[in-house]
This record gives structure tokens, C-alpha cells and sequence, in this order.
């Protein structure tokens, strides 16, 4: 039997995706990608599309979208949607810019403390740990 040139195993749409066959699997489960049929007992075969919308998958997951938000662009990818695939992508930037400012808050807190220690040295107490523990 003749392999189709677009055609490949799930470890083959793995190792193209740079994924692992587990990860496949799991969306698989998650219902974020179709589970291929057998043809007639062979094994498995994906075709590009299935590649193109794992890396999908990937893609959106890397800019921090969730499973379940992947999981409703996916509902959305015919293209008749924009209004609301965009509405879904201005609530992640709105997230984003929200641990944006959440890090900077950390980050001036961790480099004052960062500070004060530098600046007692030799002393017994640690100032970056007494001000955790006053702030408990």
C-alpha cells in the first residue's frame, strides 16, 4: 500500500509540529484536534491540514491563550467571525497588560528588598526576610 506524499503517522505530524506524540493525544481528548480513522486496520494518517491546526493549536497557546479560548478560535476559524475572534483576542491583551502591570509591581517590590539587603550587611536580621514576614 502506497503511503499519500501529504500524508504521515501521528509521530510524523509530531515531530514536524515539534511536538510530542502525548501532546497530540491530549488534544485529541480535549477535543481540539479530530481523531483520523483507520483506513481498512491500518494505522493512522494525518493530512496537512491536521498539521496546520495543531500548529494553530501551538501558536495560540504561545500567546497565552487558554485550551478553552483555543478551543473557541478554533469554533471561529471559517472566517465569517472576526468580530468575535477579535473580542476574544482584546480580552487576552486587557489580561496581558494586567500581568504586565502585576510584574512591574513585583519587580519594584523584589528590587527594593533587593536593596535594603545590600545595604545592611553585617547585620544578624535580614531585612528581605523580616519584611516578608511583617508582611504575612
Amino acid at each position: 500500500m502506497k503511503e499519500q506524499s501529504n500524508s504521515s503517522t501521528i509521530g510524523g505530524m509530531a515531530n514536524a509540529a515539534g511536538v510530542n506524540v502525548e501532546t497530540i493525544r491530549f488534544y485529541q481528548r480535549k477535543g481540539l484536534m479530530p481523531e483520523p480513522k483507520r483506513l481498512y486496520g491500518s494505522i493512522r494518517r494525518y493530512g496537512a491540514t491536521d498539521l496546520v491546526r495543531l500548529r494553530f493549536i501551538r501558536s495560540a497557546q504561545r500567546l497565552g491563550f487558554s485550551l478553552d479560548e483555543v478551543g473557541e478560535l478554533l469554533r471561529l476559524e471559517d472566517g465569517t467571525h472576526c468580530d468575535e475572534a477579535r473580542t476574544l483576542a482584546e480580552h487576552k491583551l486587557t489580561d496581558v497588560r494586567q500581568k504586565l502591570s502585576d510584574l512591574q509591581r513585583i519587580e519594584a517590590a523584589l528590587s527594593e528588598l533587593v536593596d535594603h539587603c545590600a545595604a545592611s550587611r553585617g547585620k544578624v536580621a535580614c531585612p528581605m526576610i523580616a519584611s516578608l514576614q511583617e508582611a504575612v
